[in-house]
């Protein structure tokens, strides 16, 4: 079983059903799905840079991507609708609580001048997103084999409904969020 799911069950939740006032146990938020997304735009004038970022996604999530091809042409951006422009995995489950338990613990902390992550970043459903600028935050990632650094979108997926009860389980799961943005200042 994974840490950060084994803590969930037995601290997590308890405290949440207090903080929230929930009573039923299945009412009490939690993670459905990560989606770990990386956008390729480079992908239509070299081929190779989406398969060196499928590989890092790969490795970082320990689950073969999915690519995505574009849904529009844009001929500005030489983009051909059906052209593969990037790769993305969704994690649920065991892989998913391993998953955020080395983004929190591990790659987080390795961000140049991180703060906290912005406690805004809500989309209103209780889902929190957010953005890494590359992928070599990741201990799995050797930076010498890498020669195109590229960022990620992870978006945090719960069954909250609102995005404070979203917030403060995330908060309990060890989300790093900055008092800053808290504050207003």
């Amino acid at each position: 079983m994974a840490r950060l799911f084994e803590r969930y069950n037995t601290e997590i939740v308890p405290e949440l059903r207090k903080e929230l006032g929930v009573t039923n146990p299945h009412a009490v938020p939690r993670l459905t799905k990560i989606v770990v997304n990386m956008g390729v735009g480079s992908a239509t004038q070299d081929r190779k840079r989406l398969d060196e970022a499928a590989g890092s996604l790969t490795t970082i999530t320990g689950q073969k991507p999915m690519i995505t091809k574009a849904k529009k042409a844009i001929s500005a951006f030489r983009l051909r609708e059906g052209m593969d422009i990037g790769c993305k995995v969704t994690l649920r489950g065991k892989r998913m609580y391993e998953f955020l338990d080395r983004l929190i613990s591990l790659a987080l902390p390795r961000v140049r001048d991180f703060r906290g992550l912005s406690p805004k970043a809500f989309d209103g459903n209780g889902n929190y997103s957010m953005g890494l600028n590359e992928q070599m935050v990741f201990p799995e990632i050797d930076a010498d084999k890498i020669s195109h650094p590229q960022g990620m979108h992870i978006t945090l997926v719960t069954t909250a409904v609102k995005d404070d009860d979203a917030r403060v389980l995330l908060r309990h799961l060890g989300i790093p969020f900055s008092d800053k943005n808290k504050t207003g200042q």
